[in-house]
């Protein structure tokens, strides 16, 4: 277990993990808001996705890119992945985070969603469309009921959603067939919903065809504004962790893939070049 002597003490940059490309679209976000901030993203490319792997082995996978993030300066690290922050984020800070060091922050992409949603939703009713373990976990239902207990949320698991993106299938007509036949089912089983949670950092690159088979009176929220816009007050009501992140404007992307790979797969999430690291995670 590592130990605070282990890790560097100077300010560092924000660590961003996710176990593919969509927390790129989280980091976009936070670049674009935070533009002097260093940040450093690790993606644990080769062993994604981990939507339909179990708890114990997703809180493992997590645990490893934190310790690894930690080693690499950063104080802290968010979890720009909604599959690590619902089955892995509770233990690490919890458990973990005392042991390594409790001055370090691990924040995840669950919570500032749901402090949002109650301020959107009208009729009460909220959809949630997202990966088979983060709504096996029932995460997101669970904390949107610790926030506002009158809302009444319904899941809708996409298991294919995210592998046709990193597959390239975004814009597919298959792409059409399974957006819509998860929409139409989310909203048979509450026709009262009035806004739909992305609740996957992959799914903005598929947001023209889910608007396409939404109704328009009903909200789509994805996360990245959402998860840095939160940031950005976490850091203001907290001067502590503020003065550990280092402003020199720098991004700096590794991966468990091959470089070459993640490069360009992650372009197509960022649309402009990225130069990426490989890195071991055990």
């Amino acid at each position: 277990m590592l130990q605070p002597a282990d890790l560097p003490s100077a300010p560092g940059p924000i660590g961003v993990f996710d176990s593919g490309y969509g927390g790129l679209t989280v980091w976009r976000w936070m670049r674009d808001l935070m533009p002097d901030y260093d940040y450093v993203y690790l993606g644990d490319n080769a062993r994604a996705p981990y939507g339909n792997r179990s708890f114990e082995l997703v809180y493992e996978f997590t645990l490893q890119a934190v310790r690894r993030l930690f080693q690499m300066g950063c104080h802290l690290v968010i979890l720009a992945c909604n599959t690590a922050s619902a089955k892995a984020l509770r233990t690490i800070q919890q458990h973990d985070l005392p042991q390594m060091d409790a001055s370090r922050r691990v924040l995840g992409v669950v919570r500032p969603t749901a402090e949002c949603v109650g301020y959107i939703t009208r009729s009460r009713h909220v959809g949630i469309v997202a990966t088979t373990g983060t709504i096996r976990s029932r995460t997101y239902e669970l904390e949107i009921a610790k926030l506002f207990p009158d809302i009444v949320v319904t899941g809708e698991a996409c298991p294919l959603w995210a592998p046709l993106v990193e597959n390239g299938e975004a814009q597919s007509d298959g792409a059409d067939y399974f957006v819509r036949r998860h929409i139409e089912s989310l909203l048979n089983r509450d026709p009262q919903i009035d806004c739909i949670i992305l609740g996957c950092t992959h799914y903005p690159l598929l947001l023209d065809k889910i608007r396409r088979y939404t109704p328009s009176d009903i909200r789509l929220l994805p996360q990245g504004e959402y998860v840095a816009r939160s940031l950005e007050c976490y850091l203001s009501r907290h001067p502590e962790m503020l003065q550990q992140v280092s402003r020199n404007a720098t991004r700096h992307f590794y991966t468990t893939e091959r470089p070459e790979f993640f490069n360009e797969n992650a372009a197509m999430f960022l649309g402009e070049p990225v130069s990426a690291e490989h890195v071991v995670l055990k």
